[in-house]
């Protein structure tokens, strides 16, 4: 059985109006195509739908039973086509964002709220995530956009970089080495050293480049959140290595920041998709919009 939109149409005006000529102006089309659609949708459904003399028309006992189905159906597909179109224009949809916590509370607020000004019927959902935790919800749909260091070689994910973390000392403000203008690892070995707990992206990476630079420093303190080595830091605990995005945060909390020269802790930072996953109309918006950030990001 093959029927389509526009004998369903065509059948529902011509039952709406009782008239030939008023349904043709109704979805304009010409009275012989109105005539063709009627024939055609009566042939698929097997028997006539309409009662056509020369003054009048009315509905068949088959006709009134199948209208109120028509009108469902044109009435399902007018609102499918329509939510269609609002999520393409961006009035409507929605979209999942992962990040890593110190570009949540840093960076991304202002590119949400330059979203929102200009699509502000679009849902945001937002997930402050460690890095690793920001990959996996990308790589198994959770989200559709990830902010995250580069994940490196894999064959399921796309990543586009932003830019270039390099990473700084933090330490109190009552400590010796404020008179320095950049610590290096032999500073930091004999203080009490704190650091993001295994296995996250950061602690691994601060340990390799260590490692590299042949300084074996033992953590005293050890957390799950950079704002919580802030807070210690601040307090007095000890010296810690971060993200240089994390520099405004641990000034509020009353650290002190430092260019870290010796070993140089770098990574790339950059929005994480999956591929061959094709994103939404919302998604791909929001990465125009994070794309952007590019250029101001140290001012973020």
């Amino acid at each position: 059985m093959n029927i389509t939109v526009k004998q369903l149409r065509a059948f529902v005006a011509v039952a709406k109006t009782r008239s030939f000529t008023e349904a043709c102006s109704q979805i304009h089309i010409s009275q012989p195509a109105l005539s063709v659609a009627i024939k055609n949708l009566e042939d698929a459904l097997g028997g006539p739908l309409l009662s056509r003399t020369t003054r009048t028309l009315a509905l068949t006992p088959e006709g009134e039973a199948f209208l109120p189905t028509a009108q469902r159906l044109l009435a399902e597909l007018d609102e499918a086509l329509e939510e269609m179109h609002n999520r393409f224009a961006l009035f409507r949809g929605k979209v999942a964002i992962a990040a890593m916590p110190f570009f949540a509370s840093s960076c991304l607020p202002d590119v949400l709220l330059k979203f929102r000004a200009h699509h502000p019927h679009i849902n945001l959902t937002v997930h402050d995530v460690i890095a690793e935790d920001v990959i996996d919800m990308v790589r198994t749909g959770r989200v559709e956009v990830g902010i995250a260091f580069d994940p490196g070689e894999a064959e399921d994910l796309v990543f586009q970089k932003l830019y270039t973390d390099r990473f700084m000392a933090v330490i109190p403000r009552q400590h010796v080495l404020n008179t320095k203008d950049e610590i290096t690892g032999a500073d930091i070995l004999p203080n009490d050293f704190i650091v993001l707990q295994r296995p996250s992206s950061v602690r691994l990476l601060v340990d390799a480049r260590l490692e590299q630079e042949g300084l074996h420093i033992s953590p005293q303190l050890e957390t799950h959140q950079l704002t919580t080595i802030g807070q210690m830091v601040s307090k007095g605990l000890g010296i810690s290595i971060m993200p240089s995005l994390c520099e405004a945060q641990m000034l509020e909390l009353g650290a002190v920041c430092k260019p870290l020269s010796s070993p140089v802790i770098s990574h790339d930072v950059g929005i994480i998709t999956r591929r061959r996953y094709p994103l939404s109309t919302a998604a791909r918006e929001m990465i125009i919009n994070l794309q952007g950030l590019k250029l101001d990001v140290l001012q973020c």
